[in-house]
C-alpha cells in the first residue's frame, strides 16, 4: 500500500498532514510533480519530479499506481484511471471518488470545460477552509489508513 500524490496542485497544508501521517503510520508517500519538491527528511516520503508536459505527472501516477494504493488528486480524468486500476481516490477536500460517481464527476467536468470554452465564466474553487482540511485529514485520510492496517 502506498500513496501517491499529485503535488502540482496539492495545497500546501494537505502536504502537511500527509508528512506527519506518513511517519505516523510508516506508509510510503510520493509526491509527484514536474518541478522539484523539497519534503522532510523521512523514511517514508519520497518525491519524483517528472519532465514538464500535459498530464505527464498524471501518467506516472497512474502507471506506478497499484490496486490498494491511494491517489491524492482533484484531476478527474486521472481520479477515473487509477479508480479502474483497483486503487482508491479521493481529492485535498476529502472527497472520495467511487466508481459510482466518477462518471457523474467525469460528465460535470466535461460540462463545465463547455462552459468555459464558450466564455462563461465559472469561477474556480473556493479557498480552502479548516473544515475542508479536518474532512480531508480525519475523515478521509485517517478512515483510509485504518483500513489498510486491518
Amino acid at each position: 500500500m502506498a500513496i501517491w500524490v499529485d503535488a502540482d496542485a496539492c495545497p500546501n497544508v494537505i502536504k502537511e498532514v500527509l508528512y506527519r501521517a506518513a511517519d505516523r503510520t510508516a506508509t510510503t508517500v510520493t509526491f509527484v510533480a514536474n518541478q522539484f519538491l523539497r519534503v522532510p527528511s523521512s523514511p517514508y516520503l519520497r518525491t519524483l519530479q517528472v519532465p514538464a508536459g500535459f498530464d505527464v505527472a498524471d501518467n506516472e501516477i497512474v502507471r506506478r499506481a497499484q490496486p490498494g494504493d491511494l491517489v491524492i488528486t482533484a484531476d478527474i480524468p486521472l481520479a477515473a484511471e487509477v479508480i479502474e486500476k483497483g486503487a482508491a481516490a479521493f481529492n485535498s477536500r476529502g472527497e472520495r471518488y467511487s466508481p459510482a460517481t466518477i462518471r457523474e464527476r467525469l460528465t460535470m467536468r466535461d460540462f463545465m470545460d463547455t462552459l468555459r470554452a464558450s466564455g462563461v465564466q465559472t469561477g474556480g474553487p473556493a479557498a480552502m477552509d479548516p473544515r475542508d482540511r479536518q474532512q480531508f485529514a480525519a475523515n478521509e485520510l485517517d478512515s483510509w489508513l485504518r483500513q489498510q492496517k486491518r
